[in-house]
């Protein structure tokens, strides 16, 4: 018995000791074609930034003016209409890496700018809609999330409360729409938000 115990515990940790050097072998590979392919981006020349999917904000199909004298909605308001003027890209999945190998180096700078932009936007047009929806303003509210989604954000409660609206007009294809443009996002949310809108309403 003794025999037995003592040898399952040496086959056990001879296991441990393989996998843990499997594993310091595959994060010394990974590690290695990491900087192999930061050092191959580094050296990438700068790329026209034509082919990229600016967004523009529709003012116009937007509840700017709604309730002005609430401060939350009024504050956002302001964000959106100044962020109109300014370059705004979804970046969102893609690493620094990725953005100077397809741009070169020299454009890290301007893209991180133009997504810290998209960041302000996605994360604004949320709040904004929860200030609408909180106000009982459930047209603006939609105006607004359909927008947001339209930009592909990630933000996962723009889809859940949207959602919500589309289920109260029993408008279901909506969100079947909506779980679709979910599933071909680049972000560790989207698996999540396509589960949960199935689950809840399809």
């Amino acid at each position: 018995m003794k025999f037995f115990i003592l040898a399952s515990l040496i086959l056990l940790g001879f296991l441990i000791y393989r996998a843990s050097r499997l594993q310091r072998k595959e994060s010394a590979h990974e590690e290695k074609t990491f900087w192999e392919r930061e050092e191959e981006a580094n050296s990438v020349r700068r790329k026209p930034l034509d082919s990229l999917e600016y967004i523009t904000i529709p003012l116009d199909a937007l509840p700017i003016n709604a309730l002005p004298d609430n401060d939350v909605i009024a504050n956002c308001s302001k964000i959106i209409t100044e962020l109109a003027d300014q370059k705004i890209v979804n970046l969102t999945g893609y690493t620094n890496t990725d953005l100077k190998l397809a741009y070169g180096a020299a454009n890290l700078t301007a893209l991180t700018e133009y997504d810290d932009n998209y960041t302000l936007l996605a994360r604004t047009l949320q709040e904004w809609a929860d200030a609408l929806h909180g106000a009982g303003l459930d047209t603006e509210t939609q105006s607004v999330l359909e927008f947001a989604i339209s930009t592909h954000t990630d933000v996962s409660r723009s889809y859940y409360l949207l959602a919500e609206i589309y289920a109260g007009h029993l408008d279901y294809s909506k969100i079947e729409t909506l779980a679709d443009v979910a599933a071909s996002l680049r972000s560790s949310n989207a698996q999540t938000i396509v589960r949960t809108l199935q689950e809840t309403y399809l």
